[in-house]
């Protein structure tokens, strides 16, 4: 029979290819349940509202207050609920500051915008 002239999966330079394409794929999987991983950590340890230089978590407060097994159930879904309206809120200020900004810059001229911008990197993050 006659080989056909269409390239094999044996094909050292196809091999190389899959290779490199599932290697990239672990890679960039890794990192983004890294970033991920920080993330809900991060959040996971914070607290869930600070006064002055008190903060109050789960933990201190289940710790602190002695707190049954139904007691402690109730108080996180409490906070839970709070963190997550809070977040929400967030949310929604972030869009409104936005949607602000960019009614901002289409108003203004190419210069203004160039100043509006330069502006805005000298405000304090909030």
């Amino acid at each position: 029979m006659l080989e056909t002239s269409r390239p094999s999966w044996r094909d050292p330079r196809i091999l190389t290819t899959l290779v490199l394409v599932f290697v990239s794929g672990a890679l960039v999987g890794a990192a983004s349940l890294r970033v991920g991983y920080q993330y809900r950590q991060h959040h996971a340890a914070a607290p869930y509202w600070t006064d002055d230089k008190a903060f109050f978590s789960y933990q201190r407060l289940q710790k602190e207050l002695d707190l049954t097994p139904e007691q402690s159930d109730r108080l996180k879904t409490i906070l839970d609920d709070f963190v997550k309206y809070h977040d929400d809120l967030e949310a929604q200020i972030e869009d409104v500051r936005a949607t602000g900004r960019n009614r901002i810059l289409q108003m203004l001229t190419p210069a203004q915008r160039q100043r509006f911008e330069k502006l805005s990197t000298q405000l304090p993050s909030q």
